[in-house]
């Protein structure tokens, strides 16, 4: 189910232009690392759940918790910006579009 909604979310924020803001921009990021860290841990806990097995080597341990400390970092860092982009929307959103506007709509000097 996370890897359907992920992916659908991930396929609706890339193909609809409209979408192309800085919101959606970081649900699309925080979609990628769900599914990053998803596909971490899952796929070994199938295979021991189905196989009765309960091992697991130290180098694949770590791989898997440091894979898996970088997905969770990088989900935490996420919300952290999407709840600031939504301050400033709710609480300054006259300045919204100059702290987290593109560089590219800055006037033209003549």
């Amino acid at each position: 189910a996370a890897l359907l909604g992920n992916s659908l979310i991930i396929s609706a924020v890339a193909c609809s232009h409209p979408l192309h803001t800085p919101m959606f921009f970081f649900l699309l990021n925080l979609a990628l690392s769900d599914l990053g860290s998803i596909c971490t841990t899952v796929p070994k806990a199938m295979h021991d759940s189905l196989w009765d097995t309960m091992t697991i080597s130290y180098k694949g341990c770590a791989a898997q918790l440091c894979f898996f400390l970088f997905f969770i970092s990088a989900e935490l860092s996420l919300l952290t910006i999407m709840c600031y982009d939504r301050y400033v929307s709710i609480c300054k959103p006259l300045h919204y579009g100059t702290l987290l506007g593109s560089r590219d709509k800055q006037p033209q000097l003549p």
